[in-house]
């Protein structure tokens, strides 16, 4: 299959950044930025990301688009893609990369290939891909190791089967082990702080769970402003795993963690914005304990 021209939805910032990678191997990439937020249209601009303003433009610009989003907008975009390629019936390859369930994956396949377009199942893990960033692209399914040629020493690709699921399961499976850890510890380090006891709990933590405690804390500062994203996330892991024969149950709880960080200060800002703040992982515990703490 030769790529030339890629569709990037959207270049927040992970898609911000595999695009600048993509682009370093020599693909052009371009987005749609109809209805599109002022910050997403200059992260597209500072990446060289082409707007061609609407899906269906994309549609019949780009011989593959690789769907890089809030995996709550996911299946609205898939089903935005699949109406233009039954106008336009271009048999282009549709790399589905969000936090999705396998079922997820699957019902996204039927669309887009119903529709007269090829379906690459996808999965991200890592951080975005600049300066010291690295990720792991995992795909599968039929066409996968033609996205071999997306790789370089910021981005390594692993392909993993013919099998549509498996890149989502890897996925799914690691987020729910780095996510909900996050959460769970975010969680008891916020009430240790309403019981007065945090300090004492610090101690031990470091003392006996020194390794998980810092690496978590370290990484809230950068975690806030990606909760909103986090939260339906969970949700997806919490399908998963039910459709694995275990609960749900943990995981919704973890839904309700980031959906009370989305809803503070600290998970309204971007990225950008929280880069930008001098903050320590124990001020994010202290500003989310006295927000609701009263």
């Amino acid at each position: 299959m030769k790529i030339q021209n890629i569709g990037l939805m959207s270049p927040g910032d992970m898609g911000q950044a595999i695009a600048q990678q993509l682009k370093q191997n020599g693909f052009n990439l371009h987005t749609a930025l109809d209805k599109r937020s002022a910050r997403t249209k200059a992260l597209a601009q500072q990446a060289g990301v082409a707007d061609v303003g609407s899906i269906t433009k994309l549609t019949e610009q780009c011989e593959l688009i690789v769907s890089v989003m809030d995996p709550a907008a996911a299946s609205g975009f898939a089903d935005e893609v699949a109406r233009a390629l039954t106008v336009n019936r271009r048999n282009l390859v549709f790399v589905e990369c969000n936090p999705l369930a396998p079922e997820s994956k699957h019902a996204i396949s039927k669309k887009i290939t119903a529709a007269g377009g090829r379906f690459i199942d996808g999965g991200i893990i890592g951080t975005p891909p600049r300066g010291k960033g690295k990720v792991c692209l995992y795909f599968s399914g039929p066409e996968a190791r033609e996205l071999e040629q997306f790789e370089t020493p910021a981005m390594k690709v692993r392909v993993l089967s013919e099998r549509i699921g498996d890149a989502s399961s890897i996925k799914i499976c690691y987020g729910a082990m780095t996510k909900g850890v996050v959460a769970l510890m975010l969680e008891l380090l916020i009430v240790a702080r309403r019981l007065g006891v945090e300090e004492a709990l610090e101690t031990q933590l470091k003392e006996t769970q020194s390794a998980i405690y810092d690496k978590v804390v370290d990484s809230l500062p950068r975690t806030m402003p990606k909760a909103y994203r986090w939260a339906p996330e969970m949700l997806e892991i919490a399908r998963t795993f039910e459709s694995a024969g275990l609960t749900r149950r943990m995981f919704e709880g973890a839904y309700d963690m980031y959906e009370f960080i989305a809803a503070t200060k600290l998970g309204k800002e971007t990225p950008e914005e929280g880069r930008g703040k001098p903050r320590s992982g124990k001020d994010v515990v202290n500003m989310l304990a006295d927000e609701r703490g009263s």
